[in-house]
């Protein structure tokens, strides 16, 4: 018995008489699913209304029930279950006041629905009204079989335009799997292409920063050139007579614009090479040595430490600046080669 299905059959009431159609063969031949079912002691079979307009296409199951099925044939699930003493299935989807229909409350779901998967059953269904006005009764066609034991199952056979409901219903449920699975398919292949999108503009989005970055330490570093250059403007005006220099006047120094442009003339700038000495510049410049850790300038320049640390290198080997010990904390410090220097004054 299948977790869908709850025989009572078997209580202790006297056994019922048993269906000359297997239900589940016969409610799937009419309705193209397996539905849950109830079956009382008394042989009456009781399904869930929800599940048989489901799956026969009504939008609403009450209308559906108001409509097509009249109340003899349907009740609620604690009446069904109270009349025979039985509690309520367990489950959450055993509700005491889940709607039921009999099985001649399907039929007549059936017999009003208006899909063409009905039509072969309803087209049996004639035929044995038919043939019972004519002759009186209808007899299930008989399946020649060995005799079997007393004791063993009986075999009966289920009618030719049933089994045709069934093997239709069967290769329609196998087309809509194929259908479901290439919907599948194709649903998967636009969540990766979305996936990659999302990497690349991911990657515009970085080198966007990384750009932005490096534009506004250029545009730091060209605000403090500007304002070196105005300083010294003020500087070299001229001065009204006095009592003449003080002692504490300090030697004129380049600026970074200058010291820019003198290194440019020493070595070939690369991109990396550049954005250590936009980075650096200000500082010799200003307070005439360099003495910010290396991971300062990766962290200005979006570089790794290593690759700051060659730059430097590269930039002493050109004779643009020359180590001078280190701080306190460990930093190497770094002072403008004398070179540099006059050629920077000059320059400037």
């Amino acid at each position: 018995m299948s977790d869908h299905n709850i025989d009572h059959s078997k209580r202790s009431e006297p056994a019922a008489r048993p269906d000359a159609i297997d239900i589940s063969d016969f409610v799937y031949g009419a309705t193209g699913a397996r539905i849950r079912r109830l079956t009382m002691p008394d042989g009456s079979h009781w399904f869930p209304a929800v599940d048989v307009c489901k799956h026969l296409g009504y939008t609403t199951t009450r209308n559906a029930l108001v409509d097509h099925v009249p109340e003899e044939h349907r009740d609620f699930l604690e009446t069904v279950s109270g009349r025979h003493c039985l509690s309520i299935p367990a489950g959450r989807e055993w509700r005491r006041d889940l709607q039921l229909i009999n099985l001649q409350g399907v039929i007549l779901l059936v017999n009003a629905c208006r899909r063409p998967e009905c039509r072969p059953f309803k087209k049996w269904v004639a035929e044995v009204i038919r043939t019972v006005q004519r002759e009186g009764s209808y007899s299930l066609p008989t399946v020649e079989a060995e005799p079997l034991p007393t004791s063993g199952p009986v075999t009966y056979a289920i009618p030719e335009q049933v089994a045709e409901a069934i093997v239709r219903l069967e290769e329609r449920n196998m087309r809509l799997d194929e259908e479901f699975a290439a919907v599948q398919r194709e649903r998967l292949a636009m969540e990766r292409e979305h996936l990659a999108l999302q990497r690349e503009t991911l990657s515009v989005q970085r080198e966007m920063l990384f750009a932005q970055r490096e534009l506004g330490v250029a545009q730091q570093a060209t605000a403090q050139s500007t304002r070196r250059i105005a300083d010294r403007l003020g500087e070299r005006r001229p001065a009204e007579p006095g009592p003449g220099p003080t002692p504490d006047s300090r030697p004129e120094r380049p600026t970074a614009e200058a010291v820019l442009a003198s290194w440019k003339t020493r070595m070939s700038v690369t991109e990396d090479v550049w954005a250590v000495a936009v980075t650096i510049a200000p500082a010799l410049a200003d307070d005439g040595e360099l003495r910010m850790p290396l991971e300062s300038i990766a962290a200005k320049t979006g570089l790794s430490v290593h690759r700051v640390n060659e730059c430097l290198r590269f930039m002493r080997k050109h004779a643009c600046i020359h180590p001078a010990g280190a701080s306190p904390e460990g930093a190497p410090v770094y002072v403008l080669n004398p070179t540099a220097v006059s050629l920077g004054l000059d320059l400037g």
